[in-house]
């Protein structure tokens, strides 16, 4: 098979497993701090050994690298976090729909990180995205499940926004695998403190599922992202990676039963087409600077 007819069918497994990972919030008997503390510990251990297997090297460069990577890893911790938590109050297709707010809220928040300037088109994203989000929200109180895990949602969104663009000036000369490790490991260490102490009394099978989460469905689409890479401009990604709400969505009306309303749908397509919209324009930007 051609190399980029395979890197193209390897990156849309990958966004399905990461698409996937939004399943274990409704079947892991536990919360969201633990499921994500559980998550890193398996994805951390399979990272690391997948380096020692590729002979690639843990040290970073300098100091500050590995001040970032303690800034990225606290990031990371309370974006999987808040995540998880999203999927439990309002449920996979909700949470998945709330959580890709963050292509737009990247565009917005991006002139503080660096010399961008925004254009009108940015802030028509963002009214479709808000006419998407309300069309989500049930009632505007956070007493509603619903609308709170719409809320922690776009929280996660923020949060996954700012480490992005923290990650890609300071951190994106490491290859994916490596930078990942380092981050998981950091989020580790930031939740066993904070862990709610379901671990230790968790069934087997619920130890199962987090070996799943951890390796399936954490570990191996960060090294198969590196991999489609070597083959794959990095628009391709970010086009296909634009398509984890509907995977995601998908897997919980085909897995769990999942029935999300017209609204709901709805809401989804507009978030989606302005998500789709914002990384398309911010490629053919960057690609117009060079």
């Amino acid at each position: 098979m051609d190399p980029v007819k395979r890197s193209l069918i390897t990156l849309h497994l990958t966004v399905i497993l990461l698409g996937g990972t939004a399943l274990f919030s409704q079947i892991i008997p536990l919360s969201a701090r633990d499921i994500t503390l559980g998550r890193s510990v398996f994805a951390c251990i399979a990272l690391i050994a997948f380096l020692v297997l590729t002979k690639t090297s843990l040290r970073l460069n300098s100091k500050k690298d590995y001040a970032v990577a303690v800034a990225l890893g606290v990031l990371m911790a309370m974006h999987w976090v808040t995540y998880f938590a999203a999927m439990q109050y309002a449920g996979v297709s909700v949470g998945m729909i709330a959580l890709f707010t963050f292509p737009v809220i990247t565009v917005l928040i991006e002139p503080f990180f660096e010399k961008t300037r925004l254009a009108w088109q940015d802030f028509f994203s963002a009214v479709v995205v808000f006419v998407g989000i309300a069309l989500i929200v049930p009632e505007g109180t956070i007493s509603n499940d619903v609308t709170l895990g719409v809320v922690v949602g776009i929280i996660s969104a923020v949060l996954y926004a700012i480490r992005n663009l923290v990650h890609r000036q300071h951190f994106s000369h490491y290859s994916g695998a490596k930078a990942m490790a380092w981050q998981i490991l950091l989020v580790c260490l930031c939740l066993i403190p904070l862990s709610t102490g379901g671990l230790p009394e968790a069934s087997w099978s619920t130890w199962g599922l987090l070996l799943t989460l951890g390796t399936l469905f954490t570990a191996l689409p960060h090294a198969l992202i590196a991999a489609s890479l070597t083959h794959l401009k990095a628009t391709t990604f970010s086009l296909i990676a634009c398509m984890q709400p509907f995977y995601g969505v998908l897997l919980a009306i085909v897995l769990l039963g999942e029935s999300p309303g017209w609204k709901t749908l709805l809401g989804g397509i507009l978030v989606t087409s302005a998500s789709v919209y914002e990384t398309v324009k911010t490629h053919k930007h960057a690609k117009g600077a060079r």
